[in-house]
């Protein structure tokens, strides 16, 4: 590997003259001369001058779109339009073959739908190789700032017995058989047979898990994949993703707002800083679709515009009760032209409700705060009014909701009793409550849904469009 030269290297370099090798895919090949190559490191091919006098006629034919390649050869200041540099080559060897008769990405534009069905090739298009940069960024820059900070990152189980939200919608994780399931006398399947001793899932979330090194390390962080088995069958949802879960003790909801403010702020310039080319690419991308739509659905403004707003912009910070007083009395709630009209305090906020807010009324990112107790989780810290909790949702334009946290309850008292308005066994939870038993304090944290955040910045509509192999309803497919 030491004699290869990444093709983002060479195009971003302005020498000249020089013995290079590269290694990649074929895009094109014309006049059995010009090869358009990409090996994964930028969005730009490397145009690549092929010898057709000298050059085996084996190896000509096999140059088709999708084969892999290895080119020795001279950088040279290019003739032609489109490119700066070009490699003249001295030599080809054909790695892997590619059928032009059954590949199935030939040079021209794919639906992303269609892509989604070949979800183990979309890699090779320039949208998702550079939706997957942008990932990749995303997840190193996230990891960077809480680093930074101090953060201790920690791995919260994948297989649990808890419901950190109290929804139920889990995925069921057991090694019986199906078939046969062993039952006790009522008639219920006896977990004790099954491999835990007792009935398992998969997480939603690693919130209390991370609250626990949190009240010894006081700052950590989770980054890790949690499932949801709720049938929703929608462009902002997935059965599977990952999740970012900061807990800090210490900390009140001030503290976490201004923690995820920045948070997101740092890894939004970091991909500005870093993914340049690729966000240009994905902009474009983004206005030539915005085309196809009216006037009035399309953004204000274009992607990398929007991005840079974010960072230099402060986030706007409101109490639920004020953002319903605004919902109210906007056209769209009196004109009914909201799906769901908002009637009364205490109602749980849509999507469209909260781009209302975002996208037509502040025209930033917005943080809600002090939600009705009614419609959050039980280890939300109560305010003094004994109606709304220390909460918070930051909701972002395109998307809504981004990120989830709150101020939790740390009083042993309060939070048993919020456990059992939720049905929430103490005994099951014991070990959680030992954290409120022995040297509690005040201590808050959130969620980010790591996917909707990249989906963010990479202007891609669908949120399946952002994971590498997306799994939602009748879907698990690679």
């Amino acid at each position: 590997m030491s004699e290869r030269t990444k093709i983002k290297e060479i195009l971003n370099s302005s020498k000249t003259d020089y013995q290079a090798t590269v290694k990649g895919w074929v895009r094109t090949f014309r006049n059995n001369q010009f090869l358009a190559l990409n090996d994964g490191s930028t969005v730009k091919t490397l145009q690549v001058v092929v010898d057709r006098e000298s050059t085996d006629e084996n190896i000509l034919k096999n140059i088709t779109t999708g084969a892999a390649i290895t080119a020795t050869g001279k950088v040279v200041e290019s003739q032609g339009r489109g490119q700066s540099v070009e490699l003249v080559a001295d030599s080809v060897i054909i790695n892997g073959v590619s059928d032009p008769d059954k590949y199935p990405l030939q040079p021209k534009r794919h639906s992303l739908e269609f892509l989604r069905e070949i979800a183990h090739l979309r890699f090779r298009t320039n949208t998702f190789s550079s939706v997957f940069r942008v990932r990749h960024s995303v997840a190193f820059a996230i990891h960077e700032f809480f680093h930074k900070r101090g953060f201790v990152y920690i791995h919260s189980p994948i297989i649990t017995c808890s419901d950190a939200e109290g929804a139920g919608e889990m995925f069921q994780v057991t090694t019986l058989d199906m078939d046969q399931l062993p039952n006790q006398e009522d008639g219920k399947v006896d977990y004790k047979k099954d491999f835990f001793g007792k009935s398992a899932k998969l997480t939603v979330s690693g919130q209390l898990q991370a609250e626990l090194g949190a009240l010894a390390l006081s700052e950590v962080y989770t980054f890790g994949p949690t499932f949801r088995a709720e049938n929703s069958n929608t462009s902002r949802h997935l059965a599977e993703f990952w999740m970012i879960e900061p807990e800090v003790a210490f900390a009140d909801l001030d503290d976490n707002m201004d923690l995820a403010e920045d948070m997101l702020k740092y890894v939004i310039q970091y991909c500005l800083d870093n993914n340049k080319e690729d966000l240009e690419f994905l902009e474009q991308r983004l206005l030539n679709e915005e085309k196809q739509k009216p006037q009035n659905e399309r953004s204000d403004l274009a992607l990398i515009e929007k991005l840079k707003f974010c960072v230099s912009n402060d986030f706007e910070r409101l109490t639920y009760t004020e953002a319903i007083k605004i919902l109210m009395n906007s056209k769209p709630n009196k004109k009914k032209k909201f799906q769901f009209v908002i009637e009364e305090w205490g109602a749980d906020l849509q999507s469209e409700h909260e781009r209302y807010l975002v996208e037509k009324h502040f025209k930033k990112p917005v943080i809600l705060t002090d939600y009705p107790k009614d419609i959050k989780a039980f280890y939300m810290r109560m305010n003094e009014d004994g109606k709304t909790v220390r909460a918070m949702d930051i909701l972002f334009p395109g998307i809504g909701e981004i990120v989830g946290g709150s101020q939790r309850e740390e009083r042993l008292d309060i939070l048993m009793e919020r456990m059992e308005e939720f049905d929430i066994p103490h005994e099951e939870m014991d070990w959680f409550l030992d954290t409120r038993r022995f040297g509690t304090c005040e201590h808050a944290g959130y969620g980010l849904g790591f996917e909707r955040l990249v989906q963010f910045i990479s202007g891609m509509n669908n949120i399946r469009d952002v994971i590498p192999f997306p799994r939602f309803p009748g879907n698990a497919e690679f």
